[in-house]
């Protein structure tokens, strides 16, 4: 199977550009949901706790319990809350607050304006009260920017409406609970040290999807995909690759297949243009399951080592590429 190279240097790296804006290390919350988006749950955990960061934000109470020997606190975004020493749960609806174990952590989230999960703003009080009424622990408030990275104004208008938040819930006489609202974009894009905690995703991972007008740190991508030969042979000229024979040597070539393929996560794409790797290889003809062919003999190859071009090349986001790999994919750190 192909392998992965996490880069433990660069994920240092970018963690340091974001404490510079925090001011402390306590203030970052590592994204870590849908296996580190990519990179490795558990691996990535222990990186992070090694660099000395204290909470972690997952998708699921599973992967919380994967990675509670290494953080004090855990955010769970998209689940139902239970009792947990922890971890705290986020409360996407008021039916998600009917549902929660009596006595556990919860966050409530806020609809600010991207209208997807939290109650709306009128909601609040109800929430607040009925929060209460479940004897549920009220440990944080937050919200979610929609637009945080694009060329708008709408994270400030985000912004304004979080601030209304922040005053429904103290003036409701609720107070020693935190209000969080930055991801990676907004960390980017605004300052940090005011902040109390800040949920960095992608950031940490390399990556910048701000447009280039606006200035960002300087990230350096963590993870790079590997491929090892299976196979090799002489290819005459006119003859063809792989199913349908797509691709028709136009030349007397060496060739070879390596062990990626879209068993592994890899896009086999519908476009008529090839891949092109990080070491300029084109993939001839059609990705197949567990494979793929390039002009070449080497015993390895580096298919991408940043995941924002290879994302463009295949009209997709860096999140869907590195997420979608193989969680069995072998992750190695360099």
């Amino acid at each position: 199977m192909a392998f992965i190279k996490i880069n433990k240097e660069n994920f240092f790296h970018n963690l340091s550009q974001f404490t510079k804006k925090t001011g402390s290390k306590e203030a970052i919350g590592i994204v870590l949901k849908d296996n580190a988006y990519g990179h490795g749950l558990e691996l990535m955990a222990q990186l992070s706790q090694e660099f000395g960061l204290t909470q972690a934000v997952v998708r699921t109470y599973q992967e919380a319990k994967r990675i509670k020997p290494y953080f004090q606190k855990i955010l769970i975004l998209g689940d139902y809350a239970v009792q947990d020493e922890a971890c705290s749960f986020a409360l996407n609806s008021l039916e998600d607050i009917d549902k929660a174990e009596q006595g556990s952590m919860v966050e409530l989230k806020v609809d600010t304006g991207m209208h997807r999960n939290g109650v709306a703003l009128e909601q609040i009080r109800e929430a607040l009260e009925r929060i209460e009424h479940r004897e549920l622990i009220l440990v944080g408030v937050m919200t979610h920017n929609r637009s945080a990275d694009e060329l708008s104004s709408e994270l400030f208008w985000q912004q304004k409406n979080f601030e209304e938040v922040k005053k429904i819930v103290k003036n409701f006489g609720i107070s020693n609970i935190y209000f969080h609202s930055f991801n990676s974009a907004t960390a980017l894009r605004l300052p940090c040290n005011k902040e109390e905690t800040i949920r960095l995703g992608i950031g940490a991972y390399g990556y910048s999807e701000l447009p280039n007008i606006y200035e960002t740190l300087d990230l350096k991508p963590v993870l790079s995909l590997w491929a090892k030969k299976i196979a090799t042979r002489t290819l005459k000229k006119g003859q063809r690759v792989g199913y349908g024979g797509t691709y028709v040597a136009p030349k007397e070539m060496l060739i070879s297949t390596y062990d990626l393929g879209y068993g592994d996560g890899w896009m086999r794409s519908s476009s008529l243009e090839a891949f092109v790797t990080a070491e300029n290889l084109p993939i001839l003809g059609r990705v197949s399951m567990d494979y793929v062919s390039l002009e070449s003999s080497q015993d390895e190859v580096c298919i991408f080592d940043n995941a924002l071009k290879a994302g463009k090349q295949l009209n997709t986001i860096s999140y869907e590429l590195m997420t979608q790999l193989h969680k069995d994919i072998e992750r190695i750190v360099l």
